[in-house]
């Protein structure tokens, strides 16, 4: 059995506490001592002096995975499915491989919506300058032009971006369960127009930057023994300063500072500016939206915002264990009735496919999405 050096550190002062705990009240003094020595510290910052670097591949192939024929995320050299546990006992480095390989997945998803979906890739904000943070979202050749039929996608929060409904279900299932990429193809061979959203991206991070701060020995004008002494003490400083950080960030992880990009600062920002700049100069004269959870929000979001244009132009709104909220949303009457008439909602039941789910809300019909396949799923919607 391995013992962390963490373990290690807090071994004598468990040990002391032990045999302090055993002595009379004369000892009371030493333990309170102790108490407030063990509440300072830091736990998880100890923890992180016994991990590996944190430095992980940048590709699938470095992380010794590949998907196989089946969309199944795979181990390259034993077949077997993604396993978090790495090593064990250090959950933080776990997550954080986790983590970097969500990254080389998400990069793989947008190149799967260009190569196999045919999709384009939009930079927004449209009117841009070459240095200010950007985001994107996917279009289908004939999103702006198909006279009949739009499909919009939404997905819900968290670290997904377009084209994924959940990183999880990708990592542990396959392709199909975990992105949005079966909804485009039969979309596409429906005959509908594409978007697809990327309400997630609502920044850039970069590295903060480093504070210089001058030295008060540049000043000429004080004599040369205080300069040295006032040198000195800032040497002193810079050098427990130094050892703190090395105590508090050993792993040397960089601290970033986020850029948001404009117009595109939250999910409900998002779907405002792609509704404005782009579905509404779509020939389309019938709008559909699927969205998930949070993104059934950003909807909503949505309508309250624009509602005459959004009754104009959306025939139908799928949504799938939406979490939006009417109250807290303040949505009027006249989009509650609408969404009544025109949106479902397929919750997480164990009540068969399609059935009645009972709502506290006076929104739309919520319904059970059973225990179905994902196409047949699909083809509810695709009809609805």
């Amino acid at each position: 059995m391995s013992i962390s050096l963490s373990s290690l550190i807090l071994l004598p002062i468990w040990i002391s506490m032990a045999q302090i705990l055993q002595g009379g009240p004369d000892e009371k003094e030493k333990t309170t001592a102790l108490k407030d020595l063990l509440s300072r510290i830091d736990l998880d910052e100890l923890m992180k002096k016994d991990e590996p670097p944190l430095d992980f591949p940048d590709t699938l192939e470095g992380f010794e995975y590949a998907f196989n024929e089946k969309g199944q995320l795979r181990h390259i050299k034993t077949g077997e499915p993604f396993v978090f546990n790495y090593r064990e006992d250090l959950h933080r480095w776990n997550q954080k491989r986790y983590e970097a390989l969500g990254e080389i997945i998400t990069k793989y998803v947008y190149e799967l919506l260009e190569k196999d979906c045919n999709l384009k890739k939009i930079s927004i904000p449209v009117d841009a300058t070459e240095s200010e943070p950007k985001s994107f979202i996917f279009m289908s050749e004939d999103a702006l032009t198909n006279p009949q039929k739009l499909m919009v996608l939404i997905h819900g929060s968290g670290v997904v971006r377009a084209g994924q409904w959940a990183r999880r279900l990708i990592i542990n299932e396959d392709l199909d369960s975990g992105t949005q990429i079966p909804f485009i193809k039969r979309a596409m061979d429906e005959g509908y127009g594409v978007i697809v959203l990327n309400p997630n991206e609502n920044y850039i991070e970069v590295e903060k930057p480093k504070i210089h701060v001058q030295s008060s020995s540049d000043s000429s004008d004080e004599p040369a023994e205080k300069r040295e002494r006032k040198d000195k003490v800032s040497k002193e400083i810079k050098k427990r300063r130094d050892f703190y950080e090395k105590y508090r960030n050993p792993q040397r992880e960089k601290e970033t500072m986020q850029l948001y990009i404009r117009e595109n600062g939250s999910p409900e920002e998002h779907a405002v500016y792609v509704w404005d700049h782009f579905i509404t100069q779509s020939a389309a004269e019938n709008v559909f939206f699927v969205a998930h959870s949070y993104g059934g929000l950003a909807f909503v979001e949505l309508m309250i915002q624009r509602e005459a244009d959004v009754k104009s132009k959306v025939t139908a709104v799928a949504l799938t264990d939406s979490v939006h909220n009417v109250w807290h949303q303040e949505a009027g009457k006249t989009i509650r009735e609408w969404m009544r008439e025109n949106c479902c909602n397929w919750v997480s039941s164990s009540e068969p496919l399609d059935t009645s789910v009972e709502s506290m809300l006076p929104d739309c019909p919520r319904v059970s999405a059973g225990q179905e396949t994902l196409s047949e799923i699909q083809t509810k919607m695709f009809y609805f």
